[in-house]
């Protein structure tokens, strides 16, 4: 069998689809990361593809790996996005041409079903008690809420009793059997979140996420050493080497390594097994697409120490097209009492539908996050 065509879709409201065709009929899909830099993305994909993987057994999924990674210069967002996106897609031809979901080729399962959280109050966090009840109404028992806008390196306390009161509304409709995981986002840096982060202690919370920003991983100690609530980050980062310090550290509690970005869906096993090693949890980010939720569930059926999911099914950033759109068989993301189903069909297990993905990527792409600034002009945090 060999690679014979690459094909990368743009695709509403902010994903990234490709396409690996072979000579033996059988095609697999992966998803890469838009971020701000779709176009970027698009060129680097068929750069690296048409290189590297045309021509190609696509069984021979580390060797690809391998040579798609080690360039001279290696690494970084679109690199990283680039490589898992065809990570995922060759797996996805492995698990069909064999006839097995690819959590069968890592191992098999560790579990029985996924536990999932949803996300509640939007990039300004509001109307959380109502968005917690609607997800509470239909079985999630676990949510993840940002924790504030935009906050300066000092910033008022006004802001910080704002989110105290948001977690303490929530604490004081549902107790304790709501599981909540607040996102500073990497907003607030050092001095805020030191305050901010033992503000929320009292209410024993799941995690917080990103504290600070992963460029400034020597405040995780300081915070860590102020508060007994898990720590996790991971999203920003790619391959098992970024996570190597984090790991060594041992300030974070939970790594979030994104399958869309550290390298696909083997690299997010091995890096979930190092953090095994050390005894941390793993929730993986997905924010994103169907593709890469896809993928993302076979890593977690087959990896003990991951504990939750995240999912993006009416996420704020879901305008005009949302999670199930482009899928077929969608039964795969339904979610019975918070958790989700160990999928069984062949690769990555979904089945998209490839003319309704052509039609919407023929209109193009432009996402970008918000651009905020603070009080005094200067630029915020998104």
């Amino acid at each position: 069998m060999k690679i014979t065509e690459i094909e990368i879709f743009r695709v509403k409201p902010r994903w990234i689809f490709c396409k690996i065709s072979t000579d033996a009929g059988i095609s697999g899909w992966g998803e890469m990361i838009s971020g701000t830099k779709t176009e970027t993305v698009v060129a680097g994909a068929y750069e690296i593809g048409n290189r590297v993987l045309v021509g190609q057994d696509p069984f021979d999924i580390e060797r690809l790996w391998q040579r798609m990674h080690r360039s001279f210069f290696r690494g970084g967002p679109i690199q990283g996005t680039i490589v898992s996106g065809f990570e995922m897609a060759l797996w996805d031809i492995k698990g069909k041409a064999l006839n097995v979901p690819v959590w069968q080729l890592l191992g098999g399962k560790a579990r029985d079903r996924i536990k999932v959280y949803s996300w509640i109050g939007g990039d300004r966090p509001q109307d959380v008690v109502a968005q917690a009840q609607d997800r509470v109404d239909r079985g999630f028992d676990s949510i993840k809420m940002n924790a504030t806008e935009e906050l300066h390196y000092i910033d008022s306390y006004e802001k910080v009793q704002e989110v105290v009161e948001r977690v303490k509304s929530l604490r004081d409709t549902f107790g304790y059997k709501l599981n909540i995981g607040i996102d500073f986002h990497g907003r607030v840096h050092k001095p805020m979140a030191k305050i901010l982060a033992k503000a929320l202690e009292p209410y024993k919370l799941m995690f917080y996420e990103e504290v600070v920003l992963p460029e400034n991983e020597e405040a995780f100690k300081d915070i860590s050493l102020r508060v007994s609530t898990p720590l996790a980050t991971g999203e920003r980062l790619y391959t098992r080497w970024a996570f190597k310090n984090l790991i060594k550290q041992g300030a974070i509690d939970i790594l979030q390594p994104d399958v869309a970005l550290v390298g696909g869906i083997l690299e997010t096993r091995k890096i979930a097994a190092m953090a095994e090693a050390f005894d941390m949890a793993v929730a993986p980010h997905a924010p994103y697409g169907p593709i890469a939720l896809a993928a993302t569930l076979q890593v977690d059926t087959c990896t003990p120490n991951v504990f939750i999911q995240e999912q993006s099914l009416g996420i704020h950033y879901n305008k005009g097209f949302d999670l199930l759109d482009f899928v077929v068989n969608k039964e795969m993301f339904y979610y019975k009492d918070g958790y989700c189903e160990i999928p069984t069909n062949p690769g990555l297990g979904i089945i998209l539908d490839e003319e309704k993905i052509r039609k919407v990527s023929e209109e193009g792409l432009v996402w970008t996050n918000p651009n905020w600034e603070h009080y005094d002009g200067t630029i915020a945090e998104w």
